[in-house]
């Protein structure tokens, strides 16, 4: 297997460099080879060429392209848009009465502070629940942290919380073993934590964000 990708570790973006790099030995390990810092220029009948003319023969291609919110309807109907539609802490958007959920709205994080969009279907599914209670006029607030989990082989990664950017990574433990904590920080604050081999630390680190989101 070949795996193609501009970054210069995978997931490095979401995860950081030094666990893009542990995710990547574990890849290569089972026989996958990178083409980092690099884009498919052009496939054909026997595979890919890369942007560097690389070739490499393919029976079977798959493409990751990422996907972008559909946001025209909420644009003609004049909602307050960031990169998704903008709704307050009970998903309401800037006309009343009208609500989003899902991986199209972006809401006001009150751990982090700022308004965030997470595209995972648990984040869907109880924002759709709450924003059904507030149509009812409940008014309960989204509050939620966010996570998700990424499979590797036997390796598990669980990560809480939201961390669009960071100033600090702070690791309690090792990669190598595969059992560890990582801390993603700004201004001295966890924005974040991804675990591996380390299932209840991540329960408690969504403890802890759940608690000071009160």
């Amino acid at each position: 297997m070949h795996v193609v990708a501009p970054e210069e570790q995978p997931l490095a973006k979401v995860l950081g460099r030094e666990v893009g790099e542990f995710i990547r030995t574990l890849h290569e390990s089972h026989g996958v080879v990178f083409h980092l810092q690099r884009t498919v220029a052009s496939v054909n009948s026997t595979g890919a060429v890369l942007s560097d003319g690389t070739s490499i023969a393919a029976d079977f291609i798959v493409v990751g392209a990422g996907v972008r919110p559909s946001l025209t309807l909420a644009e003609l109907a004049g909602l307050n848009l960031d990169h998704g539609v903008l709704v307050d802490q009970y998903l309401e958007t800037s006309c009343q009465g009208i609500f989003a959920a899902g991986d199209i709205a972006c809401w006001p994080d009150p751990h982090t502070g700022r308004s965030i969009r997470v595209e995972h279907w648990v984040v869907a599914e109880r924002q759709g629940q709450v924003a059904a209670r507030n149509m009812l006029g409940q008014k309960v607030p989204f509050d939620a942290v966010p996570f998700f989990w990424s499979q590797h082989y036997d390796v598990t990664i669980n990560y809480t919380g939201h961390a669009e950017r960071w100033d600090s990574i702070h690791i309690d433990g090792s990669l190598a073993e595969r059992s560890c904590a990582i801390e993603y920080q700004l201004g001295g604050k966890v924005l974040a934590v991804a675990t591996i081999g380390r299932d209840l630390a991540c329960l408690e680190a969504e403890r802890k964000m759940e608690q000071s989101n009160g």
